[in-house]
């Protein structure tokens, strides 16, 4: 029998039902616009360069999906209870998770840069401080980018630390699937 990680995901009750229906649940674009209205675009843009990275190290991600699903991977981590909310506890084969160190993926929502150490982000910091650059995320979010290329590629390829490795203490990390499977659910709890 294949190894399997437990995780817990919180969703609404249509999750359950498509599950049921359908035999698989995935997240749809339409789901991320009616969760995140006005920032939409923003999270949608985040969730396709993840799922495409992602790619390069976990192979079962359906062709099709375009969106994770994220998961706490630990009791402690486990949104509590909602109205109107299911919880979903999974047990899921070890190789369709794949872990995110929470803090790296701040620096990336946040559009900044990932640094590998204190002291890089020390120097990242001077760096930027020589340039005027007072606001980093604006190289990634506005046309300021253009006129500092080479510290926009920096932030860029700075992301990709994201995939160096979840962090060693297990409250640290998310989880993210692309699909959940019926066979992967041991209980759901209706609030």
């Amino acid at each position: 029998m294949a190894e399997t990680i437990r995780a817990w995901t919180r969703q609404v009750p249509q999750v359950w039902d498509e599950i049921c229906e359908t035999g698989t649940y995935r997240v749809l674009e339409e789901y991320v616009r009616a969760k995140n209205m006005d920032i939409s675009d923003y999270y949608i843009s985040l969730y396709r360069w993840l799922t495409d990275c992602a790619r390069r190290y976990i192979e079962d991600i359906p062709e099709d999906a375009q969106f994770p699903v994220w998961l706490a991977m630990t009791e402690a981590q486990r949104l509590g209870a909602a109205p109107g909310m299911i919880s979903l506890t999974l047990e899921i084969p070890r190789e369709r998770v794949f872990l995110i160190d929470y803090d790296k993926w701040g620096y990336i929502v946040n559009h900044f840069y990932l640094p590998n150490d204190a002291e890089d982000e020390r120097r990242y910091n001077e760096e930027l401080k020589m340039m005027g650059v007072g606001n980093e995320a604006q190289l990634i979010v506005t046309d300021k980018g253009n006129f500092y290329p080479a510290l926009k590629q920096k932030i860029l390829r700075s992301w990709n630390r994201l995939f160096d490795g979840p962090n060693a203490n297990m409250d640290n990390n998310v989880g993210v699937i692309w699909e959940i499977k019926p066979e992967w659910v041991v209980e759901v709890e209706r609030y």
